[in-house]
């Protein structure tokens, strides 16, 4: 049986060398990053990563934290509320998930951006309670610019006239839209949808754009996004 002192030795060595994964990890996120904005003409500064904490703990979320991250995204708030009351208080949450309906007051308490809403019936909810917190969510509207059925959204053409009846919704700032693209998709098909994206927000005055993941960032960031989700490229 391991003794007390041989426990705690191999828990330091596994902590370190998840550190030192995560900083490599992140390091070379940010280089991709850098090389793919450099290809567009853009500054890599102008990309920001939404590190995707929903299968880790709080340990990864404090390394994380401790290389400069800041903005970190969860899509449960089940598994979300302990790591989001333990961390440090100058993180920015991103709620990630279309939103629930019945989930709304909890969300509001604990996130500061909601990055999905697909429905004007989630805003409804979010306003409410943002009204009963006295609080403001900044939001971004997720458009299903590919038209999957699986997937969720506004279609484009429904857009503004969605910006119009969410205009009342004072409790909510619209920064943004965001896309998901389809999975394992041919580069060319992606590109499209990214593209599209970048001119909804365009035509609509909207300055953020998230778009790409793990598999597709850098394509997203060639294309003009200014957020980008990153999660399994970051711990494994």
């Amino acid at each position: 049986m391991a003794q007390p002192g041989e426990v705690k030795a191999r828990k330091a060595c596994s902590s370190n060398f998840m550190d030192e994964t995560i900083a490599h990890n992140l390091n070379q996120i940010r280089g991709r990053i850098a090389a793919a904005a450099a290809r567009s003409g853009r500054n890599p500064d102008a990309i920001k990563i939404i590190a995707v904490t929903k299968t880790v703990a709080l340990a990864e979320v404090l390394a994380l934290h401790d290389l400069g991250v800041r903005d970190f995204g969860e899509n449960r708030v089940e598994s979300a509320r302990e790591k989001i009351i333990a961390a440090p208080p100058d993180i920015r949450w991103h709620h990630i998930a279309p939103v629930q309906t019945r989930k709304a007051r909890e969300i509001v308490a604990l996130f500061r951006t909601v990055d999905a809403i697909d429905r004007i019936k989630a805003a409804e909810a979010l306003q409410r309670r943002c009204e009963e917190q006295d609080k403001t969510l900044e939001t971004l509207m997720e458009v299903n610019v590919s038209g999957e059925a699986s997937k969720h959204g506004f279609v484009p053409e429904s857009l503004k006239d969605a910006l119009r009846e969410m205009a009342p919704f004072d409790r909510l700032r619209v920064t943004g839209l965001m896309t998901m693209a389809p999975f394992d998709a041919p580069e060319a098909l992606l590109r499209r949808c990214f593209r599209t994206l970048n001119s909804l927000c365009d035509d609509t005055g909207l300055p953020e754009r998230s778009m790409g993941m793990t598999d597709d960032f850098e394509l997203a960031v060639e294309e003009g996004s200014t957020q980008v989700r990153i999660g399994r490229a970051l711990f494994v």
